[in-house]
C-alpha cells in the first residue's frame, strides 16, 4: 500500500466492504489499547480480519488485534475497528487515517475514538478518565497535507470545533447519572513509540496539554475534514507530573486501561444509545 491515499483506493475498499457485509453503519468506534471491551457490546453480524481488505494496513501491536466489526449496539449500526494503526509503524498519516475515509464512504456521521494516554494534569490521577476537549497536534506533519480529495472535503477544515460539544455534554451527564468521575482536557498526539522523558511530559504540560499520547489527533483531523462529529475519551494510563514520574512498561499501560475500561464501555455504550 503506498503512503499517499487516492480517491479509487477508498472507493475500492468501501465497495469491498458493501459488497460483503451489506452494512450501513451510522457510528463508527476506534478503541485504543487496553480498551476492547465496548466490542463485547456490540450485537456482532460481520467480522473481516485487516489482511482480507483491499488496501487495509495491518496493525503491527500485540495489544490491538486486527480486525473491522460490525453490528448493533441499542437499535444503532455501529463499525469498531479492533486494533488501530500509529506512525510509529511505519505507516504513513495517510494510510494511519484510511479506515476513517472509508468509515465516512460506509456512511458513518459520528466516530467515538479512545486511548490510553499519560498525564501531565497534576489534578488528574492515575485511571482518569479524561473526555478530550480539543487537541495539539505534534506529529511531524498532518494527514491534508498532498493534494485535497476535494470530493470529501475542503483544503483548509476549520478545527475550532474538533470534538463535538454537544457529546461531550452528554457523557459528562451519563457520568453524573452513573456516579463515575471524569475529567476533560486537551490531548496532545506525538509519534512514540518512546514515552516521554520527563522534560518532554513537562514541555507537554507548558504547551496546555492535560494528557499526550500516540494516536487519535490524525484520526480526528480526517474526521473533521469529512464532517464527521467526533466524541473522544483517554484514559490516563501513567503519569507524567513532577515527583509522579515512574518507570512504565506497556503492560502496567494495559493492566490501568483494562482495570478502567468497563467504567469508559459503560459511558460509551449509554451515549450511543442517546445520540
Amino acid at each position: 500500500m503506498e503512503s499517499k491515499i487516492t480517491l479509487n483506493q477508498i472507493n475500492e475498499t468501501t465497495q469491498f466492504i458493501q459488497n460483503k457485509t451489506g452494512f450501513k453503519p451510522e457510528i463508527g468506534i476506534v478503541l485504543g489499547t487496553g480498551l476492547g471491551g465496548l466490542v463485547n457490546e456490540i450485537d456482532i453480524q460481520v467480522r473481516i480480519p485487516y489482511e482480507e481488505i483491499p488496501h487495509f494496513p495491518v496493525s503491527t501491536v500485540e495489544s490491538h488485534s486486527g480486525e473491522l466489526i460490525f453490528g448493533t449496539i441499542g437499535e444503532k449500526n455501529v463499525i469498531a475497528m479492533r486494533g488501530r494503526f500509529h506512525y510509529y509503524e511505519g505507516y504513513s498519516l495517510q494510510q494511519c487515517t484510511f479506515p476513517i475515509r472509508v468509515f465516512k464512504g460506509l456512511g458513518v456521521e459520528r466516530l467515538l475514538i479512545s486511548n490510553a494516554s499519560g498525564g501531565v494534569n497534576p489534578d488528574h490521577e492515575i485511571g482518569e478518565i479524561m473526555i478530550i476537549n480539543d487537541h495539539i497536534n505534534f506529529f511531524p506533519g498532518n494527514p491534508l497535507i498532498g493534494p485535497n480529495l476535494d470530493d470529501l472535503g475542503p483544503r483548509f477544515p476549520d478545527m475550532s470545533d474538533a470534538y463535538d460539544q454537544e457529546m461531550i455534554n452528554k457523557a459528562t451527564q451519563i457520568a453524573k447519572e452513573l456516579n463515575i468521575r471524569v475529567a476533560q482536557g486537551v490531548y496532545l498526539g506525538l509519534t512514540g513509540p518512546t514515552l516521554e522523558t520527563p522534560a518532554e511530559y513537562k514541555m507537554v504540560r507548558v504547551l496546555g496539554a492535560d494528557a499526550v499520547g500516540m494516536s487519535t489527533v490524525p484520526e480526528v483531523i480526517v474526521a473533521r475534514h469529512m464532517e464527521m462529529k467526533v466524541f473522544g475519551v483517554s484514559i490516563v494510563t501513567d503519569l507524567g507530573v513532577p515527583g509522579k514520574i515512574k518507570k512504565v512498561s506497556v503492560q502496567d499501560v494495559i493492566e490501568v486501561a483494562n482495570r478502567q475500561e468497563p467504567l469508559m464501555t459503560k459511558i460509551m455504550k449509554e451515549l450511543i444509545n442517546r445520540i
